[in-house]
């Protein structure tokens, strides 16, 4: 029976975020060890489920290293990174000989004082095992793309969708090709291109926009047999490392064809590259277009997005809310902060209790001030709920403890951890319905429309400060290569 290790070292960074991502970190979201990776993810349509099915499937031995997640946040510490990456260095070590090693990465992990976490991750374990046994890697479609990853007898699966809702498919085609690869098909060839372009998550969607012409020319590509497979990495902006950039990454029988089709691709993404400025709302416009129409006003808070690495702790929107008197609006306004000392305020004051306390800023105290209101305990929860639509269909989620305050005619939900924006869950699981709103604020530049879409009359992207701003030019780098577009005119 062939053995196949399987390992996971996921997180998403963000270099201007005020919070570093530590163990503790990882732990909060799932930190699986050995054996526990086999049940741990439960119901969960993740990269690594994929790769296990897989295995079940051809009747390959699993051998579980160690899965550890955290979402988007910081940079992650050298501590922590040598922690994990060390155990599951031990782990794969001690597991013997084995045919194949698949990864489940995101791309876009940065360590302090290594830009490239996910292409030192992988040359580590290609040091570990013997030349020519496989090492099959799966990243997020936001991958920063490096050849530090293009190790030897190492192929790379991307997302094909974005909103994200292939996660599983990535980690089941990855798992595949492994299968291919071990059963005795030649090693794929990869094709890296490159281009100096940034595009803002709110309009890099592949199911609509300025991108699709090149999805569709990249699956045409595979559906031809041209390639095996074509990834767009339209990268996370929001780090500020060397060689930051919109890149394609294409395996394929031969280098020649990979890389041909490779920088095919990524022309065609810079030819479009005017096409690529997002369409944003200013903050005020979008609450009154919210509170003056009708149906539900469905509301992007880009700049404070946890799932790009922020706190998810501005009180520009609340402030926005109750400047425009929503407060006092005969419909409800729903948005979301991330403050543990609020939320923990409101809990000991107990459900129904009228309490005042300053909200806001909790982690990004340089970006602004807290904001003092004055509200109603409506609910107290764990803060847990169960992903429902697409993308991580049935993980589980966690806010912490997490509260709803009435004021007024607002909704705060306040809760102590920076988790995801993604599912509706994030509301309705606290009780909150999303026809009783006029307006609902997601920290998410787009991912948020997959499952909050088919509620909406209107969805608005509001050009909201902060770490994962929208526009571009509105990021402080001061470590990418110039000259890059939009920050140049090139």
């Amino acid at each position: 029976m062939s053995r196949i290790a399987v390992a996971s070292l996921w997180e998403e960074s963000n270099s201007f975020s005020p919070l570093k991502t530590t163990v503790e970190t990882f732990a909060s979201y799932y930190l699986l060890r050995g054996e526990a990776i086999l049940t741990g993810y439960g119901e969960a349509r993740t990269e690594v489920p994929g790769f296990l099915d897989v295995l079940a499937d051809a009747g390959v031995e699993p051998v579980p290293l160690l899965a550890a997640y955290a979402a988007a946040g910081g940079t992650v510490t050298r501590d922590a990174f040598e922690t994990l990456v060390g155990e599951i260095e031990d782990r794969l070590r001690a597991a013997g000989p084995v045919d194949g090693l698949l990864l489940a990465l995101h791309g876009a992990l940065v360590v302090e004082g290594q830009p490239d976490g996910d292409g030192e991750m992988i040359e580590r374990m290609r040091r570990i095992l013997p030349d020519g046994t496989p090492i099959g890697v799966s990243l997020d479609l936001h991958g920063h793309l490096t050849p530090l990853m293009l190790q030897p007898d190492t192929f790379l699966i991307g997302y094909r969708n974005y909103p994200h809702t292939d996660i599983y498919e990535t980690g089941v085609r990855t798992a595949r090709l492994m299968m291919k690869v071990v059963g005795g098909r030649p090693m794929p060839a990869m094709g890296l291109a490159k281009r100096p372009l940034l595009v803002s998550p709110t309009c890099a969607r592949t199911t609509d926009g300025p991108l699709l012409p090149v999805v569709a020319a990249a699956r045409r590509m595979e559906e031809t047999g041209a390639v095996i497979h074509a990834a767009l990495f339209p990268v996370q902006p929001w780090i500020d490392v060397p060689d930051l950039g919109f890149g394609v990454l294409v395996c394929a029988e031969t280098s020649s064809a990979a890389e041909d089709a490779a920088e095919r691709l990524a022309g065609m993404a810079w030819e479009r590259r005017g096409d690529f400025f997002p369409e944003l709302t200013e903050l005020d416009d979008a609450i009154r277009i919210g509170l003056d129409s009708e149906g539900m006003t469905l509301v992007s808070d880009a700049g404070d997005a946890p799932t790009g690495g922020s706190a998810a702790d501005s009180a520009a929107v609340l402030k926005a809310l109750l400047a425009n008197k929503a407060d006092e609006a005969p419909r409800l306004s729903y948005l979301t902060l991330c403050d543990p000392a609020g939320a923990q305020a409101a809990i000991a004051a107990g459900e129904g209790a009228s309490i005042t306390v300053p909200v806001g800023h909790a982690f990004s105290v340089s970006d602004g001030s807290p904001v003092a209101i004055t509200g109603t305990v409506v609910s107290v929860s764990d803060g847990r709920y169960i992903v429902g639509d697409g993308g991580m269909h049935g993980l589980e989620m966690s806010m912490g403890p997490t509260v709803v305050l009435a004021i007024g005619s607002i909704r705060l939900l306040i809760r102590t951890q920076p988790s995801m924006e993604w599912d509706k869950a994030l509301y309705t699981s606290q009780g909150l319905a999303l026809e009783d709103a006029a307006l609902v604020f997601v920290k998410s530049p787009s991912h948020f429309r997959a499952s909050f879409g088919p509620a909406a009359s209107r969805i608005l992207v509001a050009n909201t400060p902060g770490p994962t701003a929208p526009d571009m030019r509105r990021i402080p780098f001061t470590r990418v290569t110039r000259p890059l577009y939009p920050l140049d005119q090139i």
